[in-house]
């Protein structure tokens, strides 16, 4: 009998979505996640990975992995507090805080794994969190895991934030008030106000926790948003993944040692997940050692990044206000974005749609994520593909 209602729930719910353009299928690579890749046996530009400096096909990362599977291993056989930490963990953490400016790192499985246990380690049910309304879904369910008091302010409004960090403090009901914010938000690709943020935390005595994870390898040089403003020394969380920019798969949180020592002792994914794996963690190391010691890479993003919004904004469409490699092209109906992704895809775009709930409802958008490793002439087909369909369907 209890079959029957999940069947009903879901067969009434799978079709809701698919009637509202909101069903998403997902597709199969077969091969590499390259500039270049093939679908169902058909090459397509490949605009939709955070492969952003294409480091997930680098010959030397690969080269790296394998070497650590051959000394290592294929995995680490436990988790950190047992003994799942290998020397190559040390030496990620170490080279993770050298990259981001702190006294020390800790790593995790994933970078959504860094939300729920960063968030949750810290704060309880005695506390406040302000978060930004556009704020990653990890950061999301992160607070609520954390049983604080979430007040979501207005999308980069400062005298909002102010308003209700002021509120927040002088109510007296909580022991901690910490700011959390995206330090790029991914669905328009704009930058947190980080200067304004840290001055409003100053003046009110709050905890700050900035999620990195689409700025890490792409602003400041590479190093992150955060460096970007230079306030590495006025951020206490620092939060990064490492499977966009650096290529292969993880997460970490950089701050004060006695933050990582507190982390390492009371975060749950680190104490209750096993580590990751030799080769992960050696090419990981290696990828943050290449941007560290080179901007070639992340010039080449930037470059392309407005080669790309170039073309598209003088053809008409609507990229909003990105002030990143990440280009939105905004449609608005979740249908029409549908169709309109659809269409690029079967002329060899592979650019896909972006709908509710990840983005408010009439936002709908195809988003486009440039990398390094594109050639112009691989972005100046891109561009014909969106110049043939956006008139087919009436969006330019």
């Amino acid at each position: 009998m209890l079959g029957k209602f999940l069947d009903k729930f879901l067969d009434e719910n799978l079709q809701g979505l698919q009637d509202q353009g909101l069903f998403n299928e997902i597709d199969v690579v077969e091969g590499a996640n390259g500039p270049i890749i093939q679908i169902r046996g058909k090459e397509l530009i490949n605009l939709s990975s955070n492969n952003y400096l294409g480091l997930a096909t680098d010959e030397r990362l690969k080269r790296i992995a394998v070497d650590a599977v051959q000394e290592y291993g294929v995995g680490a056989g436990a988790v950190r507090t047992i003994n799942g930490t290998l020397d190559l963990h040390v030496e990620l953490e170490r080279k993770l805080a050298e990259f981001k400016g702190t006294e020390a790192a800790i790593s995790y499985q994933s970078g959504f794994n860094c939300n729920m246990a960063a968030i949750s380690a810290v704060m309880d049910k005695h506390d406040a969190i302000l978060s930004d309304q556009l704020n990653h879904a990890s950061i999301i369910d992160g607070c609520r895991l954390s049983k604080a008091k979430i007040i979501a302010y207005n999308h980069s409004d400062m005298d909002d934030l102010k308003r209700k960090a002021e509120e927040a403090v002088k109510s007296g009901q909580y022991k901690k008030v910490m700011i959390i914010t995206d330090g790029v938000f991914s669905m328009d690709g704009d930058i947190a106000k980080l200067p304004e943020i840290i001055e409003i935390a100053k003046e009110y005595d709050l905890i700050t926790y900035v999620d990195d994870a689409h700025g890490s390898g792409v602003t400041g040089k590479g190093k992150g948003t955060v460096k970007h403003f230079g306030l590495e020394k006025e951020v206490d969380f620092q939060i990064g993944t490492l499977s966009k920019a650096v290529g292969v798969v993880g997460g970490y949180v950089a701050g004060k040692k006695n933050l990582i020592y507190w982390l390492k002792v009371r975060s749950r994914p680190f104490l209750f997940s096993t580590a990751l794996t030799p080769a992960d963690v050696a090419a990981t190391t290696a990828a943050i050692q290449l941007i560290t010691n080179s901007t070639e890479l992340v010039d080449r993003l930037w470059e392309n990044g407005n080669y790309l919004k170039g073309g598209l904004k003088n053809l008409g469409f609507n990229i909003g206000n990105s002030e990143t490699p990440i280009t939105p092209c905004i449609i608005g109906d979740e249908k029409l974005t549908q169709q309109f992704s659809k269409r690029l895809i079967e002329e060899g775009v592979y650019a896909k749609s972006i709908v509710f709930p990840t983005v408010p409802k009439g936002t709908g958008r195809v988003r486009n994520m440039p990398t390094a490793a594109h050639t112009k002439e691989m972005l100046d087909a891109a561009i014909t593909v969106y110049e043939k369909v956006g008139k087919e369907l009436g969006v330019i």
